[in-house]
């Protein structure tokens, strides 16, 4: 409805975690520098933790990118609401593993197979759970039993779980405790800064086919940081929004005056961000972020030369 108005040719700000669409930050390159050192060193077990919108399922899809480029497997696990056996009934579909069994002793001795047959190929295998937050104790279980898949130097499967805040919480259950001592590796999502809020806008209207005018103003760029609070999310609801009601008025660039209105109608209120802390990544071996980031380089340049 917008786009020709805008000069765009496609919309901008839609919620879907589409990769194309990842803005780098420091905070994001840690991530996936932290996610794919992980991987690519056989670590086991990682988790990616960060508060809702704040671009951890976008993360994920740009690894995924990443490693299906690459031909590594992979499985992702979106549903967090399954049982025991649909997860691995789940996971086994979408790494393409097939199991004549419904017993489950017989497909976990068809996966550690299939995972060994892998590792002598010198390949691995990765499993991502998104929305890890809801997933049940005995789901989690499940996966803490998974992490014995190994032998008696490597670890067979690369586990990613991801959730919010809440799913740290949930790993400090005493019952949990054996999977909290296995995660390796932990890294964090956070809001984005004024300046990078900026240029989150300005990058995506580019993706999206901008030419270089300004469809914000510098006001209303700064009114979307507050009301938003630098989540991303919120930032692509109030860009969206503003973008069809500034079309409906004929206004370019859309003005501050379009965003409070915006954010009223879904109750939104001037709260400053808290700053996100210096660094992304902790962990049992205290991984350095130059390495992280070299770790990074290493697999986007295999990436590359596999193209």
């Amino acid at each position: 409805m917008y786009k020709n108005f805008f000069g765009l040719r496609e919309a901008a700000f839609n919620m879907n975690p589409d990769p194309r669409f990842l803005f780098a930050t420091r905070h994001s390159e840690e991530v996936l520098a932290c996610l794919s050192y992980g991987i690519q060193n056989l670590k086991g077990f990682m988790l990616l933790t960060g508060e809702v919108g704040t671009g951890k399922t976008t993360l994920l899809n740009k690894l995924l990118e990443w490693l299906r480029d690459a031909h590594v497997a992979t499985a992702f696990v979106f549903n967090s609401c399954l049982n025991p056996m649909q997860f691995l009934d789940f996971m086994m579909a979408d790494f393409g593993i097939n199991c004549e069994s419904s017993e489950k002793s017989r497909i976990l001795l068809r996966l550690n197979q299939w995972l060994l047959e892998r590792y002598r190929a010198g390949q691995t295998a990765v499993l991502i759970v998104d929305e890890a937050q809801n997933l049940s104790p005995q789901v989690l279980e499940e996966i803490r039993l998974l992490t014995n898949l190994e032998t008696s130097s490597e670890k067979l499967l690369q586990i990613v779980l991801s959730g919010q805040p809440e799913l740290e919480e949930k790993l400090k259950q005493p019952q949990l405790r054996q999977l909290r001592q296995r995660i390796t590796l932990r890294c964090k999502t956070y809001p984005l800064t004024l300046e990078e809020t900026f240029g989150y806008i300005a990058e995506r209207i580019r993706i999206a086919g901008g030419n270089n005018q300004p469809i914000f103003s510098s006001e209303a760029v700064e009114a979307i940081f507050r009301y938003a609070q630098g989540i991303p999310r919120v930032i692509n609801l109030l860009c969206e929004h503003a973008l069809i009601s500034a079309y409906v008025d004929q206004q370019k660039p859309v003005l501050v005056s379009t965003i409070k209105p915006v954010a009223r109608e879904f109750e939104l209120h001037e709260i400053e961000p808290t700053p996100p802390s210096s660094t992304a990544i902790v962990g049992g071996e205290d991984l350095r972020l130059m390495e992280a980031l070299q770790n990074l380089a290493i697999l986007m340049d295999r990436l590359r030369r596999s193209d």
